[in-house]
């Protein structure tokens, strides 16, 4: 085998376990990130001689993936949008809107802006470093410690009991039901 060959297989060997689990991270299902993590694989063995010979290959192949995920969640939002609309042109007018769930870890990453999910996802599940998030992303290395702050507030907000929330949101609406209530009583 060629030198470049083995090159290649001995950094799949040692970093695929990682970029599978950044893809997984970032996308939320096994089945999609598998599939994204043997992607982004091959786009690296296609830059392969562009990859080896980075200043950091680990940080360019963790771009690859980064890349590959924001254009599949991308599609994936255009693809929701379709079935919601096609759903709203065909619905029967009883439905009422879905009840959310308990939010785990998983939940909450998803409902995070990509910029922020990937700034969370690198810094605090992969430990990389600031400056090095900044190249995965092509943002500046302020920007990262920007997103990564509000990404993890909202998450937190995002990870909240319910049952915190409840007291509020009843209030809430007891209040303005008894606004509605006086107007139709005065």
């Amino acid at each position: 085998m060629h030198s470049s060959t083995n090159e290649f297989h001995a950094f799949f060997a040692q970093h695929h376990a990682e970029l599978a689990r950044l893809a997984y991270l970032l996308l939320g299902d096994a089945e999609e990130a598998d599939d994204l993590a043997a992607d982004a694989f091959v786009a690296i063995r296609r830059s392969w001689e562009r990859v080896r010979t980075a200043e950091r290959p680990v940080a360019y192949a963790r771009g690859v993936v980064t890349n590959l995920a924001r254009t599949h969640i991308r599609s994936r939002a255009r693809e929701r949008r379709r079935i919601a609309l096609f759903r709203s042109r065909h619905a029967e007018r009883g439905e009422g809107p879905d009840v959310p769930a308990v939010l785990d870890v998983r939940e909450a990453l998803g409902r995070l802006a990509f910029r922020r999910r990937a700034c969370v996802v690198l810094r605090h599940a992969f430990d990389v470093s600031e400056r090095d998030t900044a190249r995965v992303l092509g943002i500046s290395t302020g920007t990262v410690k920007s997103q990564t702050s509000r990404g993890m507030a909202e998450s937190a907000r995002l990870l909240k009991p319910r049952e915190e929330e409840a007291p509020r949101s009843a209030d809430a609406a007891l209040a303005l039901r008894g606004e509605k209530a006086e107007r139709y009583t005065r």
